[in-house]
């Protein structure tokens, strides 16, 4: 794996800049993030950061949509905005050339934006189109009736998109008091990776945004909520070919040194065709036409969960076929040699995960919203090579005992 360096300065205005120098192609790309996605969000206002994103890329005080997107097609570029749970952010590539161009239009993007009406209802409709499209998917579903168990009121239950019913209410007042709640220097995170070194990215951040002052106001201060709900087996009946059974279980958030043992379990049981999942339920007991796991990397309580797809005169098997496979984990030990598999796996997977420019950028950026050193990466590394089955199976008995069980079938 190469490891390129990083370089972490700060304005005075409080403005993150990392740099990370990958001189192979003349390409860089960014990411500007803001600690501000559906997480921030009220119940009554769900889906609010989704329509801001949405309408971001639609006009400036100075630019229209149309005028946006010629400057950016018309040098070939990318740039766009998008929201997750945790953070709202911003994306571009450029060859290097045309990169204070784009940047410059980014930062106009991202400080001057005019939420014109008409794009906003264009942008709620289609949001609105979205969330009916999910509520038709299985999947989503399944998925949605598990985070609402797991999560209860915490906003971790709620779709980025939020319902039909908060998405009708949004004013654009509200997109602009949440702008300027939330969009600040002193919460912005911008990092920077290709063909550029760490002089030459102070320099275009200090050039757009040096002049960005700090909003009197304290920055929004989002304290962990804690989680604490039952396990419930809950069945939903839709019009499907198919069942979706889930298994979740409430995990620790990444800054938990248990994260890394779960994430080593989460790649034993997911990752590739010669997963444990795989094997077991599919190959060897023709269960499932779809078989994974995941568990995502949150600021705040996380979750673990695996999922099948299947025949619905398989349902309850799947479950218990599930269930064994993650019980195994707390009952039996890896052997040494599913151990090293598991870790060879996920650490490929790692390094695969950090080759473009885009990913670079994604992923340092990520570190630094998240609170992680700069060199989480070699001590991700170091703390993989040290678990034991040992520590595996301690860890997977402290989390994933009683699942919480989300099914839905026809």
């Amino acid at each position: 794996m190469i490891n390129h360096p990083v370089h972490r300065s700060q304005l005075a205005n409080g403005i993150t800049v990392l740099t990370i120098t990958n001189p192979t192609a003349d390409i860089v790309s960014g990411r500007f993030f803001i600690p501000a996605g559906s997480r921030w969000e009220t119940p009554e206002h769900g889906g609010l950061a989704q329509l801001l994103t949405s309408v971001l890329m639609k006009g400036t005080e100075r630019l229209s949509a149309l005028e946006i997107a010629d400057r950016v097609e018309s040098v070939g570029a990318g740039l766009g905005a998008d929201t997750t749970t945790d953070y709202i952010k911003l994306s571009l590539k450029t060859v290097k050339s045309d990169l204070v161009d784009i940047f410059k239009l980014a930062g106009e993007i991202l400080r001057t934006p005019s939420f014109p009406e008409a794009q906003i209802e264009l942008e709620r409709k289609l949001i609105l189109q979205a969330i009916k499209s999910q509520t038709e998917q299985p999947f989503n579903n399944a998925y949605r009736q598990l985070r609402t168990a797991l999560y209860g009121e915490h906003p971790y239950s709620r779709s980025t998109l939020g319902t039909a019913a908060t998405m009708g209410q949004i004013t654009r007042h509200d997109l602009v008091d949440y702008h300027q709640t939330h969009i600040r220097p002193d919460r912005l995170i911008i990092s920077l990776a290709g063909r550029i070194t760490p002089e030459e990215a102070i320099d275009l951040v200090t050039q757009v945004f040096g002049d960005w002052q700090v909003p009197e106001t304290a920055p929004p201060n989002l304290v962990p909520q804690p989680v604490s709900t039952i396990p419930q087996y809950q069945v939903e009946q839709q019009s499907t070919q198919q069942a979706i059974v889930m298994l979740g279980y409430l995990a620790p958030a990444i800054h938990d040194p248990d994260c890394i043992a779960l994430k080593l379990i989460d790649s034993y049981l997911s990752n590739g065709m010669s997963s444990r999942l795989f094997v077991e339920l599919r190959e060897k007991r023709g269960l499932a036409y779809d078989v994974s796991a995941f568990y995502p990397t949150r600021l705040d309580t996380s979750h673990f969960a695996v999922y099948m797809g299947t025949a619905a005169s398989n349902t309850q098997i799947a479950v218990s076929g599930l269930r064994a496979e993650v019980d195994r984990l707390r009952l039996e030990q890896l052997s040494a040699a599913e151990l090293q598999t598991a870790k060879d796996k996920l650490l490929g997977q790692y390094a695969l995960g950090k080759q473009t420019n885009g990913q670079l950028a994604q992923t340092y950026g990520w570190y630094e919203l998240l609170g992680l050193s700069l060199d989480f990466d070699q001590q991700f590394s170091a703390a993989i090579g040290q678990l034991t089955s040992t520590q595996l199976q301690t860890v997977a008995d402290k989390y994933l005992s009683e699942p919480y069980v989300s099914i839905v079938s026809p």
